[in-house]
């Protein structure tokens, strides 16, 4: 075995392990931290939203050896509004330039192809209106909005509706965190964006579902016992399942990666970058939410209950009292007849054993 996957299999069993849930207020504070920064990068800066969303023209010119500096510099001239320039294979330009009409779009494009010496005809322009663009952000913001509430009522039916809570504060963490790097980089919010948006989404959630379901197991008639406070079987969900989480995150992110970094970077292909960002950030931002945002919110919220209260009680009574006596914690587990399972499991065997030697010791049924 690896020592990755033995480690898996230790954190699993609970022989090792990181108290996430005892320091979730440093948790708490950095993504705080983190989320009023994105906040503000976009307050300030605000989004760079594509034609899909504003309206506007994109132009495609055929080869040309114009830098990108001075395409833009001629597109904004042309234009007297900001331009976007992305040059994509074969050498040619891919001009977007927001708040353009029929008739500017016309005129622009007529002064493009004198700066750029180019033939008119071979500029290819696409007008997208306003009226199309808001269209699809209402529908964008529509989807979105549906999904959180299906994300709810599933998570409120099958687990419970802390968890429901808990999950839908780290999905909101993971949307808030990826738009303000959007906003903070200055990337395109295009179609693709809010592609990338709902798809980091559904692995965010697959993380958070996987350490809930090992919670709610773990947590089955957890008053009826006095081994383990409701915080420590929850941190106990987390490094069962820590290995897992990040064997998954980094096999998602490396593709990713490789879109973003080599595609966008390397090769030019700055359309790749509409989708890519928002999945290598959303993906890191899942991971980090579901371990540390989610579980401890979930701890925090079922620690108020009245019965996990008194359980916690309990707990660190028993705790105290063997430990002014000087006896071992475990063995005062052992002997502790509320913890049922491990005695009706010892039990069964006891019968076993004794039902098997009272079978060999009947002379009758022996020889018959």
């Amino acid at each position: 075995m690896s020592k990755l996957g033995d480690l898996g299999a230790r954190l699993h069993r609970g022989e090792v392990g990181y108290d996430f849930i005892k320091n979730r207020k440093i948790w708490y504070g950095l993504s705080i931290l983190i989320t009023i920064t994105a906040i503000v990068g976009l307050a300030v800066r605000g989004l760079n939203m594509g034609i899909e969303f504003q309206g506007g023209a994109l132009f495609t010119t055929p080869k040309t050896s114009v830098s990108v500096t001075d395409a833009r510099h001629y597109a904004e001239k042309a234009s007297g509004h900001d331009a976007i320039v992305q040059k994509v294979g074969n050498d040619t330009l891919r001009i977007q330039i927001g708040g353009l009409d029929t008739e500017q779009s016309d005129k622009v494009r007529t002064q493009l192809a004198k700066d750029l010496k180019v033939d008119e005809s071979k500029i290819a322009a696409e007008l997208v209106g306003p009226s199309w663009g808001e269209q699809i952000a209402n529908k964008a913001w529509m989807g979105l909005g549906i999904f959180m509430i299906l994300v709810v009522i599933y998570l409120a039916i099958a687990f419970e509706w802390r968890m429901a809570v808990a999950a839908l504060v780290a999905l909101i963490h993971d949307l808030t965190i990826t738009v303000g790097i959007y906003s903070l980089v200055g990337f395109e919010v295009t179609v693709g964006t809010v592609i990338g948006l709902l798809t980091i989404l559904g692995y965010s959630l697959y993380d958070t579902v996987v350490v809930f379901d090992s919670l709610k197991e773990g947590t089955k008639d957890i008053t009826k016992q006095t081994r383990w406070t409701y915080s420590e079987v929850a941190n106990r969900s987390i490094n069962g399942t820590l290995v897992r989480s990040i064997n998954t995150t980094v096999v998602a992110l490396l593709p990713v990666a490789g879109l973003l970094f080599i595609g966008g970077g390397v090769l030019g292909a700055g359309m790749l970058n509409d989708i890519s960002l928002s999945l290598f950030v959303g993906l890191a931002a899942g991971a980090y939410s579901s371990i540390f945002i989610a579980t401890p919110l979930v701890a925090d919220l079922k620690e108020r209950e009245p019965a996990i209260k008194a359980l916690r009680k309990r707990v660190l009574a028993k705790r105290a009292a063997a430990a002014a006596k000087g006896e071992s914690l475990d063995g005062a587990d052992r002997d502790d007849d509320d913890h049922g399972a491990v005695h009706e499991d010892e039990d069964e065997d006891r019968t076993a054993v004794v039902g098997q030697r009272g079978r060999r010791g009947r002379p009758s049924e022996r020889h018959g």
